[in-house]
């Protein structure tokens, strides 16, 4: 997470996406995807793929199957703070398109949540705005492309984001819009590059020159 924070992960998609970005880790990693950004127009669409992947492409159980995608969270205390948020967004209003409160079917112990996607949530809403570090994933409409990149853009953080989009040119305009320290075009990765964010997200950068930048000590001779 670099010098400090971690950061909201957010994706703006058009045309295509991979939501299981949001789960990678069982949603505990500071680059989840965990905002949607979903034209209007594509919302149905979007809602009713994202509800047929999550239940054939990410089961939940133990994480030493090679088979399951989703295994339990770090502690009882992480789960119950997860089962808080899912329980905020119901109570501001946002609705659940897949998952819910409580564990999964089938397992009746351990610290395992219900891969959980709500819709109809405004960025104002808490699910949008604070880390929750689980399988948790909120379903954001925008209008237009200048709407799509204020929501994203309208956090604390800003340490990882991903945009999805036929056209490769609007993609990379896009990702040079965006308020965060790393930008995914299309599923594009390199981890070795340099590493960190913006906002609360931390201060400096981890990997490559910006990386031992941080451990240098410059030095001023002046004649």
């Amino acid at each position: 997470m670099g010098a400090g924070r971690g950061g909201r992960g957010q994706r703006l998609r058009r045309g295509r996406a991979d939501h299981g970005v949001g789960f990678v880790n069982s949603g505990q990693a500071c680059t989840a995807g965990t905002r949607i950004l979903v034209q209007e127009n594509q919302l149905d669409d979007v809602l009713a793929l994202i509800a047929r992947k999550v239940a054939t492409d990410h089961p939940v159980g133990d994480p030493r199957d090679p088979a399951i995608r989703i295994g339990p969270m770090v502690s009882q205390r992480q789960w119950e703070r997860v089962q808080s948020y899912i329980h905020r967004g119901l109570a501001e209003g946002a609705r659940i398109v897949v998952g819910g409160p409580g564990r999964p079917d089938g397992l009746p112990d351990g610290y395992y949540v219900r891969p959980t996607v709500f819709a109809d949530v405004t960025n104002d809403m808490t699910i949008a705005r604070e880390e929750i570090f689980g399988p948790v994933l909120s379903v954001i409409t925008y209008r237009d492309e200048d709407h799509a990149v204020e929501i994203a853009n309208d956090t604390t953080y800003g340490l990882h984001a991903y945009v999805f989009s036929g056209d490769p040119a609007r993609a990379r305009r896009v990702a040079s819009r965006l308020e965060a320290g790393r930008v995914s075009v299309n599923g594009g990765y390199e981890p070795l590059s340099p590493f960190g964010g913006f906002k609360q997200s931390g201060l400096g950068r981890e990997y490559g020159s910006f990386g031992l930048e941080g451990f240098l000590e410059p030095r001023s001779v002046m004649r």
